[in-house]
C-alpha cells in the first residue's frame, strides 16, 4: 500500500468514525492551538524525529482550515535567538499577522522560551546578574511581541527554575529574583499598553511538577497561588494561573481540585488541555484519551463557574502520527473530543437525576439545631442523613451514565 493510499485509508475510516464538527462550530469555543505543538517533531531525550519541521504559515494555515480560532507561540518557536528585537523580528511579526489575517485567526497568547536555550542552564533567575538582566529583557521583548499581535495572555513556565543538586542555588533568593523579573515584564506591559491604547496583558503561569530541572521551585498552581500573595510582585493584581492538565496531574493530585483552587482566588485565567498519567513523565497525550470521566468532571466545574477559555491545546500529536496526519486526525480529533466533552458537562448540569440529587444532599435531612450548641448529638445527625450520603455514589454512576450514553438508552442485550 502506497502513501497515498494509506492516506486515502486513514480519510476513509476518519469519516467512517463520524462526529465530527464544522470548522464553523469549532470556531464558536475559545480554543487556541499552539505552534510548538503542531511543529513538534517527535523527538524527545530518548526518541529521534519523526517528522519534518513545518513553519508558522503552515500551521496557522492548516489551523484556520480545521476551525481552531486563535494560536500561540513562544517568541523562539518563531524568530531565531539571534533575530530577537532585531529588524529581523518585524519582519517575521509582518509575516505572522499575513497569515493570521489569511486564516481568519488571532493571536491569544505569548510565551517566553526560557528553558531550552544553553544560557538558561542555571534558569532564568540565576545567579549571575548579566543572565537575570538578559531574562528580563526577553521578558520585555515578548510583551511587545504580544501586543504587535493583538494577543491578551502572556504565559510563563519556569521549568528551569530549580536546580539538579541540593545546596546549589539560595532558593529564597532565586524566587526573588525570578520575581523581579515577572515585575520588569508587568512594568513595561503598562508603558507598552498605555502607548498603544490597548488593556494590559494577562500575565498567567504555569506550573510543572518535574522537569527539566532535578528540583522545581514552582512546582504546582498551588506553590504558584503562594508565590503571587508572597508580596515579591509589585502587581500581584496582573499576575494569575495557566494550569495545565496533565501537570497537576503528574504529582498524584486531581486536577479538577487544583482548578477550584484557582477559581476561589480569581486567578484561573488560561488553561492548557491535554492528557497523560499519574506520576509519569510530560507524556502530552491529546485530551479525552486517557481519563474521559475526570475530563468531564473538570468541564462541569469550569462551566459551572463561567469559565469558557482559553483552552490551548497544549499537547504532542504521537511520533506514530505523520505530517499529514498531525492536521487531518490528530488536531481535529482533539478538537471535537474536546466540544463534545464541554456540551456534555452542560448536560450535566441540567441533568434533573444529578440536580435531585445534589438539592436533597444540600437541604439534607433537616435536624433542627439544639439552642445550645453543646446539646449537638453527632451521632443522631449521622443517622438521620446516612440515606443522602449514598447519593454520592449514585451521581457517580450518572456521570458514568452520562459519559456513555447509558442515560439514552443506550443499552446491550446478552
Amino acid at each position: 500500500m502506497n502513501p497515498n493510499q494509506q492516506q486515502a485509508l486513514v480519510s476513509r475510516l476518519m469519516d467512517a468514525c463520524g462526529g465530527a464538527y464544522s470548522p464553523e462550530t469549532r470556531r464558536k469555543y475559545f480554543i487556541s492551538g499552539p505552534q510548538w505543538a503542531a511543529a513538534y517533531e517527535g523527538h524527545a531525550l530518548f526518541h529521534a524525529p519523526t517528522r519534518s519541521a513545518v513553519g508558522f504559515e503552515e500551521v496557522i494555515a492548516a489551523y484556520g482550515k480545521i476551525g481552531i480560532g486563535h494560536w500561540c507561540t513562544h517568541d523562539t518557536d518563531v524568530i531565531p535567538t539571534e533575530g530577537l528585537g532585531r529588524d529581523q523580528q518585524q519582519e517575521i511579526l509582518a509575516r505572522i499577522k499575513t497569515a493570521l489575517a489569511a486564516a481568519d485567526m488571532k493571536c491569544s497568547m505569548v510565551t517566553t522560551e526560557t528553558f531550552h536555550h544553553a544560557v538558561f542552564a542555571g534558569s532564568p533567575a540565576a545567579e549571575q546578574p548579566e543572565i537575570r538582566e538578559y531574562a528580563a529583557w526577553r521578558l520585555k521583548n515578548t510583551v511587545e511581541i504580544g501586543h504587535e499581535l493583538g494577543a491578551q495572555y502572556a504565559v510563563y513556565w519556569p521549568g528551569s527554575l530549580g536546580y539538579y543538586t541540593q545546596g546549589a542555588v539560595e532558593e529564597t533568593e532565586t524566587l526573588r529574583w525570578y520575581a523581579q523579573g515577572l515585575n520588569v515584564a508587568c512594568e513595561h506591559d503598562i508603558k507598552v499598553a498605555a502607548a498603544k491604547g490597548r488593556p494590559t496583558l494577562k500575565h498567567c503561569m504555569e506550573a510543572k511538577p518535574f522537569e527539566p530541572q532535578g528540583e522545581i521551585l514552582l512546582p504546582t498552581s498551588d506553590a504558584m497561588l503562594g508565590f503571587i500573595s508572597s508580596g515579591l510582585l509589585t502587581h500581584p493584581e496582573m499576575v494569575g494561573l495557566n494550569p495545565e492538565y496533565l501537570h497537576e496531574l503528574m504529582w498524584g493530585g486531581a486536577p479538577r481540585a487544583a482548578l477550584a483552587r484557582a477559581l476561589l482566588c480569581g486567578k484561573l485565567w488560561h488553561f492548557d488541555i491535554n492528557d497523560g498519567y499519574r506520576l509519569k513523565h510530560d507524556v502530552d497525550i491529546a485530551v479525552g484519551l486517557v481519563n474521559p470521566l475526570d475530563w468531564l468532571n473538570v468541564l462541569v466545574l469550569l462551566r459551572s463557574h463561567g469559565f469558557n477559555g482559553p483552552f490551548n491545546l497544549d499537547y504532542k500529536p504521537p511520533r506514530t502520527t505523520s505530517n499529514w496526519g498531525v492536521f487531518e486526525v490528530s488536531f481535529p480529533t482533539a478538537v471535537d473530543r474536546f466540544i463534545t466533552l464541554w456540551e456534555m458537562a452542560g448536560e450535566v448540569l441540567e441533568d434533573p437525576v444529578i440536580k435531585e440529587a445534589t438539592a436533597a444532599l444540600k437541604g439534607g435531612a433537616g435536624v433542627a439545631a439544639p439552642s445550645d450548641p453543646k446539646d449537638f448529638d453527632p451521632q443522631a445527625i449521622f443517622e438521620a442523613n446516612k440515606e443522602l450520603l449514598t447519593l454520592h455514589e449514585l451521581i457517580a454512576h450518572r456521570l458514568v451514565q452520562i459519559l456513555l450514553g447509558l442515560h439514552r438508552g443506550r443499552v446491550y442485550s446478552l
